[in-house]
């Protein structure tokens, strides 16, 4: 497995950068804006795919690198499902798994620092955002943040792993860049607590100053979505209520991007055909399934997502192969359901 460490100087932020192996597809967790073009440079370096692009929770000291990786490699974005985020590609649940070729992370809703901290684990380590901190913890005091529910995160779920689990946290202000869980649980001063009642007040003490950034982060890291309008200008998407026009004709081919996962727990539209968006671009080249339904018989296709971002990149590169009949659903299934439409499971 490829296993990348980054830092970032100004925030002392951690982002992780993961592949099952060179020629392969890679993740990565909590980018930093100012770093994206160093982590293209590595991705490049590597010789591997960036596929998906996850953040922990919604960022207060930095800008997140989520929307310039998705522009910049037409990667998935992903958070949690708690997350204010306007748009993302994926949201994820406590115990979904986040998968790639050769990496499978298990999605952890571990709250307090923020109402939307995810964790990710693996079979040997945990990325714990800015919930568990080497010697540290996450602070409680804004973004909805909530120390009795911080105590439960850590006690009840991430201290549960192994003595032997890797600790791999969002930030580091020390130098120190790993840690184990057993560490932790031994020499973390704020995990030396008797109760949830002494970490309240433990926290409620801290009077720490507001991250110098948080009011330009936390608005900008609140609105990193595809802007779809751009794509419906162009004439390359339905509305919910056109879709409803069109769907079922014989000439329309409906086409899932999501993960069978988001298809098990959400339910799809009726006379969907399920084509992951990771799968696209074999299948709109010439020679492509797609690109043969389209071109050869024909049909119109029309993508759907969870949201609308990954079938507006779609239907864009769809049009960029020649399938000039390409559409999309604008909002994806989120606005298909707030609209009314059905949906069978």
């Amino acid at each position: 497995m490829i296993f990348r460490q980054l830092f970032d100087s100004v925030s002392c932020t951690y982002s992780y950068l993961l592949a099952g192996n060179h020629g392969a597809e890679a993740l990565i967790i909590d980018p930093v804006l100012d770093k994206v073009d160093r982590y293209l440079q590595l991705i490049r370096e590597l010789d591997v795919r960036l596929v998906k692009a996850v953040d922990t929770h919604t960022h207060a000291d930095h800008l997140t690198g989520l929307g310039a990786l998705r522009d910049r490699t037409h990667c998935i974005t992903v958070m949690g499902e708690r997350s204010a985020a306007d748009v993302v590609s994926m949201r994820v649940r406590e115990g979904d798994r986040i998968r790639i070729p050769g990496v499978e992370l298990e999605v952890l809703y571990t709250p307090g620092h923020t109402d939307d901290s995810y964790s990710f684990a693996m079979a040997d380590r945990v990325f714990t955002g800015d919930t568990l901190l080497i010697r540290g913890t996450g602070r409680t005091d804004f973004q909805n943040g909530d120390a009795r529910a911080e105590y439960e995160s850590i006690f009840g779920k991430l201290l549960k792993f192994p003595d032997a689990t890797l600790v791999y946290p969002g930030h580091d202000y020390k130098g120190d860049t790993v840690s184990t869980i057993e560490e932790e649980r031994a020499f973390n001063p704020r995990l030396q607590v008797k109760s949830v009642d002494e970490y309240v007040a433990l926290m409620d003490s801290l009077h720490l100053p507001n991250p110098k950034m948080m009011d330009v982060a936390v608005p900008a890291n609140r609105h990193i979505g595809l802007h779809q309008e751009e794509i419906a200008q162009r004439g390359w998407a339905f509305t919910p209520q056109e879709a409803f026009g069109v769907l079922g004709q014989p000439s329309i081919a409906l086409v899932d991007l999501r993960e069978a996962h988001e298809r098990d727990a959400q339910g799809v539209i009726p006379g969907s055909l399920h084509m992951p968006y990771g799968e696209l671009e074999e299948n709109i080249r010439d020679g492509g399934l797609l690109h043969e339904l389209a071109v050869a018989t024909g049909n119109r296709i029309v993508f759907y997502c969870a949201f609308g971002e990954r079938s507006a990149m779609a239907v864009e590169a769809a049009q960029e192969a020649g399938i000039t009949s390409a559409r999309h659903i604008q909002g994806g299934l989120d606005a298909w359901l707030k609209a009314g439409g059905p949906i069978v499971r």
